[in-house]
């Protein structure tokens, strides 16, 4: 397994590759700047796993994946929460804020070793998508999706458009959807079956509570454990969190 550090302080570095070892994670080399990693990955092959600290000596890490095509997994690690959403979208397996707690890097280097098998497939090159078959089999038609809900209010009958919804929640063993307007409604209907029934490129059900829609999303903050809490226009009744398991399927669904 090879495992390359780039960090801006050395003795930070150094620190990491302590940790790592407790871990069974031998690191083969350590980066400071943005200069050394393009020209380290100009001329060797790419490793397994990055550790990459977001700002270097000479600008943000974000520029080596603009002049390179990166094939490693990464976990960021920084003291700065404002660029996780951007990490997201690289080939980020999760985003780790300085001061680094060991059990949150062992949670880290955990997701990444449940990756190698799946990635050990990929690297064969079989020219099979098997996703894209299972697609074809299971959903051979154009399915439609749910457009609107007709919800009952005392004896009167609303009907909401799905543009409308900011998310759906579980609560005392109903289903509610809220609105933008920062309304909630009962809905006679399970997040299970909801799942079924909405759009997965709009909607995503980011824990066993909660289903929300792309477009509703206003920021998202790392939050402890490696989970995230979505922050959403109006909903304030408790806080919205990708649960650990989710988080993952989660960046991708955000592209």
């Amino acid at each position: 397994m090879i495992t390359i550090i780039i960090e801006d302080e050395k003795p930070a570095a150094r620190l990491l590759q302590r940790k790592l070892e407790k871990l069974n994670i031998q690191v083969g080399v350590m980066l400071h700047s943005v200069e050394e990693a393009l020209e380290w990955f100009s001329k060797n092959e790419h490793p397994e796993l990055i550790f990459l600290d977001i700002q270097l000596s000479d600008g943000l890490s974000f520029e080596i994946f603009e002049k390179v095509a990166i094939k490693s997994a990464v976990i960021f690690t920084t003291a700065y929460d404002e660029y996780a959403l951007r990490a997201f979208k690289l080939n980020s397996i999760d985003y780790l804020l300085k001061p680094i707690d060991e059990d949150d890097l062992e949670v880290a280097v955990a997701k990444f070793k449940s990756l190698l098998p799946k990635q050990e497939l990929q690297s064969q090159n079989l020219g099979i998508d098997f996703e894209q078959i299972k697609r074809m089999l299971t959903n051979p038609f154009e399915k439609n999706y749910k457009k609107r809900f007709t919800v009952k209010i005392g004896q009167h009958l609303k009907v909401i458009s799905i543009d409308e919804i900011e998310c759906f929640f579980s609560e005392n063993k109903g289903t509610y959807l809220h609105t933008f307007d920062n309304r909630n409604y009962l809905i006679e209907c399970t997040l299970e079956l909801l799942e079924q029934e909405l759009d997965p490129a709009d909607f995503f059900r980011i824990s066993r509570k909660f289903i929300i829609p792309l477009k509703a999303i206003k920021e998202i903050v790392v939050y402890s454990n490696s989970r995230l809490k979505v922050i959403l226009p109006s909903y304030k009744e408790e806080e919205v969190i990708v649960s650990r398991e989710k988080v993952s399927d989660f960046k991708t669904w955000i592209g």
